[in-house]
């Protein structure tokens, strides 16, 4: 535990030093107007780190080994792993910088950013806690917040680490709070970041995937399929949790519980459209948006392949 600092103008040296202090990594830049200024408070394996390039300084690293986040202050930063798309922060942006496993590259345009990281084995520990969960490793799969509130929380979490428990010695000698902050800081990442956590199933959700799970929640979307109602509220009738829900849709039916709402929907609009025939001021729009689908080229092909003809045919009567 402790601090760490660094402040130099030589390329070379700070490529020493950004190897030393986070993984294996060349930088380039330009020739001159290259200082480097990076502090660091941590304790264990969790730190937050305030980091400057006064210039354009790429780099092209190895795989972390830490879960490393990124909150942008100041500047740009052009960011791409695994050989995938690159993406573009700019100030106010929280985002997982890099998974722990993967190596990274990317562009410091004359930024100002911070860097918090810590043992991806936090995040298990976390994860194993909550009830029903099995003791999986944990995979962040998405590198944005999944709203801005639980970006907003997720900062909230970071200040209190950084200027609350690290900043402080005394609270950061105490074994007990850095060890409570630090699974606040996993728990934070969890709630902010899509994971496995939310989408995989656990002991308790496999065990609710049943028959009878399956008939309420059947129950419940053909008795409010002309409601605005969500996969959510169909977990909440058939009184199990979301992933319990997909896992027995999954499991039954090859399906999900949306994509059902929307089979049984596209049914009730069939029926209605049979039902109005010709002569009538029924409108194929009116009767598709009476059933939720709003987007009328969308609702002609689906109904098109669920019963070989367009909605137009139907309503008129012609044969197939």
């Amino acid at each position: 535990m402790g601090t760490l600092k660094f402040d130099s103008e030589d390329m070379g040296l700070t490529e020493e030093f950004l190897s030393r202090a986070y993984t294996r990594m060349k930088i380039g830049g330009a020739a001159e107007h290259t200082r480097a200024q990076v502090s660091r408070n941590s304790v264990g394996s969790t730190s937050v780190d305030r980091l400057a390039f006064d210039y354009d300084m790429s780099h092209d690293a190895q795989p972390i080994g830490k879960v490393c986040l990124c909150t942008v202050q100041s500047g740009t930063i052009v960011r791409q792993y695994g050989g995938g798309t690159e993406s573009l922060f700019g100030p106010g942006d929280a985002f997982l910088y890099t998974p722990h496993d993967r190596p990274y590259a990317g562009v410091i345009q004359r930024a100002r950013y911070h860097l918090i990281m810590f043992d991806p084995v936090l995040l298990d520990q976390v994860a194993t806690a909550l009830p029903g969960r099995r003791p999986d490793t944990v995979r962040l799969t998405g590198d944005r917040p999944v709203s801005p509130a639980a970006a907003q929380n997720l900062q909230r979490t970071i200040e209190h680490l950084r200027d609350d428990v690290l900043a402080q010695p005394a609270v950061r000698d105490a074994p007990l709070i850095t060890s409570a902050a630090s699974q606040l800081l996993a728990a934070s990442v969890l709630n902010t970041f899509p994971n496995n956590v939310v989408t995989d199933p656990g002991i308790q959700d496999r065990r609710d995937a049943h028959p009878a799970t399956l008939r309420r929640a059947v129950t419940f979307i053909e008795d409010h399929a002309d409601a605005d109602i969500s996969a959510a509220d169909i977990a909440a009738a058939a009184r199990v949790s979301i992933r319990a829900l997909q896992l027995t849709f999954r499991r039954h039916l090859g399906t999900t519980p949306v994509s059902y709402l929307r089979r049984v929907r596209l049914a009730h609009a069939h029926r209605d459209l049979l039902a109005a025939g010709p002569g009538t001021d029924a409108t194929v729009t009116v009767i598709a948006a009476r059933w939720g689908f709003l987007h009328p080229g969308r609702f002609a092909a689906d109904y098109r392949r669920a019963y070989g003809r367009s909605p137009r045919e139907t309503l008129s009567q012609l044969p197939p």
